[in-house]
């Protein structure tokens, strides 16, 4: 433990790092072999005891759903390094474990399945990765399936393992910024490539190879003769794999100084934003919240990193995000399920702190003196596409319920919950069904609170295909007038805040720095200098002139703006893609005519009838995924797929195993999984690529608005 401590306080020793992979690609088993080779468990159990997953649920499911930290010191070349891990899920319903894991580390390593090779979710995972500006190295696992069971030759084990790398770096090349673009790719000669088994223990990179002088040919003897504990023996995965890490990943002092710009949007030549560029522990506080997990011992449990500053047991800290000063218990490093308990831990490093009791992922803390701009906030790259309905089958269970909601979606904010104030509903938002099912509904069964949960719901966008005339919107009191137009938003504009290339938040504050951004994705400067707000992928814009009063309405006609985007006029879902442009307005002199009582319902219903005269229509949130299935059964799959508005778009075969890549509407997803099982007796699997938001056929768009405002309690619709 004194190691530890001393290690804190050298940042270049210390390395915080994730492991990142597709579902069922060896994390777990690969994060016991690095435990087992530092010492914190049996080198036995190893790759049995999956000591990152000491959830009930995940050893019941075995998947990893939550995301666990470590950790660790290893020894190299003379001297030791801090390892602080995080394990985080492979199953894409729990991916925003991984975003939020990607803020609190510099480098991960992805890990590849060598036999079923990159699958979508290791894209998912790179490009997580790289929004967060942290940098990869490579582990291909399962390399012994390549000689027990495919029999491969060491020529075409290399061909595999060539055809992988590239596969990784073409991700790493599309999705990294052009300044990191060379120096991230990974590479074999210099060993930021690794390969092995984390099952069998052993891994081996070229640079070893050369030294030790082993072949592939050895490797092939040892895994044929069954002596795998020789040679794990021989090249201990935990030695090579550590080695790279601290060879290739970056500390926290040198990753600071490019990360920071990408996560914070302070001020980097004030003092605080110094004191992170440059790790001084010695400076003002300033840490992110990574993860919140409650404890039934010591209360909330939130996991930071520490940006710069120094956090100490009993210290008073503000959390910006909450506006409230709080009181830190404890503080500690993580062991798996174990924390250990510190006085104080510098920055640059991975903490658990006890005593922020409302403390939600993604908050800032600082110093209670000085309070300083919050991190940006963490972004899932997936909206939340599946929604349930839930109600307490006891009354007097509400509060629990209701308790359990805010608690959860503080946890994982890719869980939105939201109180239908019409029916009374709570509505669950999710990745999908596992992810509502593992998160809520078994949680509150297990806590003994009966809940009943609706059928799935889809939630779809409201959006227009043309430009409406000018409207006029009139407030009751008749004293205030304002005139306004809606049309489509540029595709590429669109496009560039739904990937948040552009960034949503706060756009007046820093409109001037954003302008060029709008320009460059097609915006006329004009335009891009008259934006008023963004809200959901929308915007409005204010291109009035001269027109008195006006800046003191504004706020109210932004508020107006944003109620309607929520709500659209079609069946009350949110809007996506439209641009909002007031054209003129008419005010009344004095303040007492012109309150929220009278522009709120004035801007609201103008904007509405606009759209109404935009030719509005629908959008539906679609799946591209990707389908394994046996060759013989391409057929079976093609009928199911067509059956439910599927398209295909790539089928690729190889081994006798077919991957088809199909887009399928999410409202025809409800239920797939088992009936994808079914059709292929249990041997098709699929896999999310992507989730996007397009036009829903015309046929099918009134019977669907109408199904929504049924369901909403709305009147129908005439139009």
């Amino acid at each position: 433990m004194q190691i530890i401590k001393e290690l804190m306080h050298k940042p270049e020793k210390i390395r915080n790092i994730a492991i990142a992979a597709h579902i069922d690609h060896g994390k777990t088993t690969f994060s016991d072999n690095l435990l087992a080779g530092a010492g914190m468990i049996s080198e036995e159990l190893a790759g049995q005891q999956l000591f990152m997953d000491f959830d009930k649920q995940e050893q019941e499911r075995g998947i990893t759903i939550f995301a666990s930290n470590a950790s660790m010191v290893h020894h190299v070349a003379g001297e030791d390094y801090l390892i602080n891990l995080i394990d985080t899920p492979g199953h894409v319903d729990f991916g925003g474990d991984v975003t939020r894991a990607m803020r609190a580390v510099d480098g991960a390593i992805i890990l590849v399945d060598a036999v079923e090779t990159v699958m979508p979710q290791t894209e998912t995972v790179v490009r997580q990765a790289l929004r967060e500006r942290v940098k990869p190295v490579l582990f291909i696992n399962k390399v012994d399936r390549l000689i027990r069971e495919l029999k491969l030759t060491p020529e075409q084990m290399q061909e595999r393992f060539v055809k992988i790398i590239m596969q990784v770096n073409m991700l790493i090349q599309k999705y990294v910024e052009k300044e990191f673009a060379e120096k991230w790719i990974v590479n074999v000669e210099n060993g930021s490539v690794a390969f092995g088994s984390a099952f069998r223990k052993w891994a081996i990179s070229i640079p070893l190879m050369k030294k030790e002088k082993i072949t592939f040919k050895d490797i092939i003897d040892y895994t044929e003769q069954g002596k795998d504990k020789e040679l794990s023996k021989l090249i201990p995965l935990h030695k090579i794999v550590l080695n790279m890490v601290v060879t290739h990943l970056p500390n926290p002092k040198d990753a600071q100084k490019y990360r920071l710009p990408k996560v914070w949007n302070g001020d980097i030549n004030a003092p605080e934003g110094q004191d992170m560029i440059n790790l001084n522990d010695k400076g003002g506080l300033a840490a992110i919240i990574t993860k919140v997990v409650p404890d039934p011992h010591a209360g909330i449990v939130a996991t930071a990193r520490l940006f710069s500053g120094t956090i100490k047991r009993g210290q008073e800290v503000r959390m910006i995000g909450q506006h409230k000063t709080a009181h830190i218990q404890q503080v500690s490093i993580y062991k798996g399920p174990q924390r250990i308990q510190m006085e104080e831990i510098p920055a640059g490093n991975i903490v658990g702190i006890v005593g922020l009791i409302d403390a939600f992922s993604g908050e800032t803390i600082c110093d209670v003196e000085k309070e300083i701009q919050p991190f940006e906030r963490i972004k899932h790259i997936f909206e939340p596409v599946v929604t349930k309905s839930v109600e307490c089958k006891d009354p007097k269970d509400l509060p629990k319920l209701i308790n359990y909601l805010r608690q959860v979606s503080r946890e994982d904010p890719t869980l939105t919950i939201k109180i239908d104030e019409e029916t009374g509903e709570y509505l669950v938002s999710g990745l999908g069904e596992l992810h509502i099912d593992a998160k809520v509904e078994r949680p509150l069964k297990d806590k003994g609170i009966e809940i009943t949960a609706s059928p799935p719901i889809v939630i779809y966008r409201e959006t227009v295909r043309a430009a409406s005339p000018e409207v006029e919107g009139k407030s009751s009191n008749k004293h205030n007038r304002f005139y306004l137009t809606v049309e489509p938003l540029e595709q590429s504009v669109y496009e560039a805040l739904a990937s948040g290339k552009i960034k949503e938040e706060n756009v007046r504050k820093y409109l001037k720095q954003l302008i060029p951004q709008f320009v460059e994705y097609g915006l006329s400067r004009d335009e891009a200098k008259r934006i008023d707000e963004l809200h959901n992928h929308n915007m409005l814009l204010d291109a009035t002139k001269g027109i008195q009063y006006l800046n003191e309405t504004i706020e109210l006609v932004i508020d107006a703006f944003k109620n309607v985007t929520e709500q659209g006029p079609l069946a009350g879902e949110p809007c996506s893609s439209i641009k909002v442009r007031l054209t003129d307005a008419k005010l009344h002199e004095d303040a007492i005519h012109r309150g929220p009582a009278q522009v709120l319902p004035a801007v609201s219903d103008a904007i509405k009838e606009a759209m109404l005269r935009a030719k509005p229509t629908l959008l539906e949130p679609v799946q591209t995924i990707r389908i394994d299935v046996p060759e013989e059964l391409i057929s079976a799959v093609m009928n199911l797929l067509q059956n439910r508005r599927g398209q295909i778009l790539d089928t690729v075969t190889e081994l006798g195993t077919a991957a088809i890549q199909s887009k399928l509407p999410v409202a025809e997803m409800i239920g797939f999984e088992a009936i994808l099982k079914s059709v292929t007796g249990g041997k098709g699997f699929y896999s999310l690529i992507d989730v996007t938001f397009e036009r829903m056929p015309e046929e099918l768009k009134m019977q669907v608005i109408q199904k929504i405002r049924q369901r909403k309690g709305m009147s129908e619709l005439n139009v």
